[in-house]
């Protein structure tokens, strides 16, 4: 897992559950085939995150008070298996090379076997929730909600939207993952206002972090900019009608981009201040719907955080 995340997952204390994950993880991709295993260990058994598993483990706790159990790691395994595929198929769609710093699954691979390794992962996610209705329906919820979210983002990209517009973006895409971690955990809507909101403050940390060229999320600055999607910063510098007549064209020139990227340094302030409201809504609902409502209150704080480590 990277420093940043290592440190935050001991801050809450679940240390302890993030080792029992990651075991599980290592088990099932080294029970792979020989054609599927090299791949796997290409994605998985490099240092990640594990956000979300510490969200599920975190909303569990906010509730129950109790420890995760060997059920709650097998869900917080398998959200980690759907986000992986999220991402190889977003590094395709933004032709990443490298992401953190490390080769994609498609560069290093090739696209039809990254392509044909989401699928498999995708159907070993669902071999392992196979007795459990609840997972199974959340996550394909979740896969349809991803779908719909990058068609979404593709289709309203160089548009001259705002900060509304962005929050729905980002809800149906970040949003929708952090949602189905909070539902796994506490096995009802509890607390989905409350994932959902984190997801979307995780979503604009990373534009945020993007802008500021900082690599702990691992977002796609230079492809967002490029593509003309609409990021949070964005969506404050195309007020401007200079920035936004250029955001909108089919393809800026290099210096309309630069003045872009100027525009959106400058729109961080106001980015910063959205950020600070998604995050006291996000500690509001925390507080109102959990029993133990500290763990989500830190969770939020360091979620916040990253748009500035």
């Amino acid at each position: 897992m990277t420093d940043i995340t290592a440190d935050i997952i001991a801050d809450l204390g679940f240390a302890d559950a993030i080792g029992q994950l990651r075991s599980t993880i290592e088990t099932w991709v080294m029970g792979q085939g020989t054609d599927m295993r090299p791949m796997l260990e290409w994605q998985f058994l490099a240092p990640s995150k594990y956000f979300r598993p510490l969200t599920i483990f975190a909303c569990h706790h906010a509730v129950t008070g109790e420890p995760a159990t060997p059920q709650l790691v097998r869900s917080a395994v398998v959200l980690e298996m759907l986000h992986n595929v999220s991402l190889i198929i977003d590094d395709i769609l933004d032709a990443s090379p490298t992401r953190r710093g490390k080769a994609t699954l498609h560069a290093r691979f090739g696209q039809l076997p990254a392509l044909m390794a989401s699928g498999h992962i995708v159907a070993e996610a669902y071999r392992m929730v196979a007795d459990d209705p609840h997972d199974i329906t959340l996550c394909s919820a979740l896969l349809t909600r991803l779908g719909i979210a990058e068609c979404m983002q593709w289709r309203l990209r160089r548009q001259p939207l705002g900060i509304e517009d962005w929050r729905d973006i980002a809800g149906e895409d970040t949003g929708s993952m952090f949602e189905t971690c909070a539902c796994l955990a506490t096995r009802d809507d509890s607390l989905r206002r409350f994932g959902g909101l984190l997801g979307t403050l995780y979503h604009g940390c990373d534009d945020v972090g993007d802008v500021r060229g900082l690599a702990s999320l691992g977002g796609g600055g230079e492809e967002d900019l490029r593509d003309g999607i609409l990021t949070l910063p964005a969506a404050i510098a195309i007020r401007d009608p200079h920035i936004r007549e250029s955001f909108c064209k089919p393809s800026p020139s290099p210096d309309e981009l630069a003045t872009i990227s100027d525009a959106m340094k400058a729109a961080l302030p106001e980015a910063e201040a959205e950020l600070d409201r998604l995050a006291t809504e996000a500690s509001w609902d925390a507080q109102v719907h959990s029993s133990h409502p500290a763990v989500l209150l830190a969770l939020v704080a360091h979620t916040r955080g990253l748009a500035d480590r």
